[in-house]
């Protein structure tokens, strides 16, 4: 399961690392002074990573046929949660040590790069093979390759449930309008007992898709932010009308309450990521995915942000260790490593081969999968954005709870974020 923290993780998340990894630092120092230091084994290659229970698996047994493929070397896969992985690898990275790979969304790049403890890849690998890689599958930031993926999407969309929603709304008054149908108070006690739609809605990062759907977007191309916006007033006012006017989502709703509902039979859609269809999927829901509508009054479709998960060499592998290390990389994004994750989560692949093969062309889930995606925006790499998530959510939960109207909560996001930025980079 992924929520908002999955994606990025709070401003004082990353001022904490900071002060970690300069701890972090003296600390090893100290070591290595010492003589302490722990020996690089060459044929040993570590990943840590963030994936979620299903994916581990997935990761595993592929890893278990890399080493029964080349005798010698071992692999081994170390999970941290996002949070950790992120301030635990630059505590590691600054002081020269860390795993080889790092596996996570492409946001943690900006972070990574400007610390300079992850490696450009782009001289690593042959122009035709990087070709047969999606052009969202490779993460580029000033002008280098730092990540490369082996699925795209961590995006929302609309997810229902086939025994209550036979033909998904296309725009947001079709969405109202099924939404009033089918919220149902069925015991007469003057509260539905089931709803027609249910999200994470009080968290920023699933309110994207109707900021981007009513024309906001959250910074411009070099991290300035945009929150202060008709787009993003409109964007408050609409999920504000969802609940108290239209009265279609619950009073209150966190990930896991919307989650509950939705496999609980109790709210007929939901808004939430590709992650999580195969839960759906096995709590014995039949779904349907669906791109999220588009906004009858601007025309636009709503956009989530989409952003490719994928791998990171660490700057501190040896020279002499990286052909190891990339053979394992290359043996990860194989299309066959590929479309087996895809089969069993619906992850979307970004080898060209796997991306045109017949189950991919074929599959329900994955075509509107693949279409939402092609509609969505990337989410930004700059480590700015963690300050736009800071600043957007006291506005944003203030204009829920009623103490703000939308047009202050956009000027008090805005003036928010240009002060966390400064902060940033103070």
């Amino acid at each position: 399961m992924l929520g908002l923290r999955m994606l990025t993780p709070p401003l004082s998340i990353v001022r904490r690392s900071v002060s970690c990894f300069l701890l972090g630092a003296l600390a090893v120092g100290a070591l290595v002074a010492s003589g302490c230091r722990r020996p690089v084994n060459p044929n040993h290659i570590v990943i840590w990573h963030q994936m979620r229970v299903d994916e581990r698996v997935i990761l595993e047994a592929q890893l278990k046929r890399f080493m029964d493929q080349n005798p010698g070397i071992t692999a081994e896969a170390i999970y941290k949660e996002t949070e950790e992985l992120r301030s635990g690898f630059i505590v590691a990275a600054i002081a020269g040590q860390g795993p080889d790979l790092v596996y996570g969304p492409s946001d943690q790049v900006g972070p990574f790069e400007v610390m300079g403890i992850i490696a450009p890849l782009e001289s690593l690998f042959d122009p035709k093979y990087l070709d047969n890689v999606i052009p969202k599958g490779l993460t580029y930031f000033k002008g280098h390759l730092y990540q490369i993926a082996d699925k795209v999407g961590n995006h929302l969309t609309l997810v229902y449930n086939k025994a209550l929603v036979q033909t998904p709304p296309e725009t947001d008054v079709e969405l109202i309008e099924i939404g009033k149908r089918l919220t149902v108070d069925k015991d007469g006690d003057g509260k539905p007992d089931q709803y027609g739609l249910c999200w994470n809605y009080t968290e920023p990062f699933f309110f994207i898709p109707f900021l981007t759907g009513f024309g906001g977007w959250v910074m411009t191309d070099d991290g300035v932010p945009t929150l202060d916006s008709e787009g993003m007033i409109r964007a408050l006012e609409f999920i504000r009308d969802l609940r108290d006017r239209y009265k279609i989502i619950p009073s209150e709703a966190d990930y896991n309450i919307a989650d509950a509902l939705f496999k609980d039979g109790k709210s007929a859609m939901i808004i939430n990521g590709d992650w999580s269809w195969a839960g759906y999927k096995k709590a014995g829901i039949d779904i349907g995915v669906a791109p999220l509508p588009k906004i009858v009054s601007t025309g636009l479709w709503c956009a989530p942000m989409v952003s490719p998960k994928g791998f990171s060499l660490n700057a501190n592998v040896p020279e002499e260790k990286r052909p190891i290390v990339l053979t394992l990389l290359r043996f990860l994004m194989e299309p066959e490593q590929q479309l087996e994750t895809a089969r069993a989560l619906s992850t979307m692949p970004t080898r060209k081969e796997a991306l045109n093969s017949a189950f991919v062309r074929n599959d329900e889930i994955l075509r509107n999968s693949a279409l939402q995606i092609e509609r969505g925006k990337p989410m930004p790499v700059v480590p700015e954005l963690r300050a736009i998530w800071d600043a957007m959510r006291p506005g944003y939960q203030a204009v829920l709870g009623g103490s703000k109207t939308p047009r202050q909560a956009a000027k008090e996001m805005q003036a928010l974020a240009l002060r966390k930025i400064q902060e940033m980079n103070e």
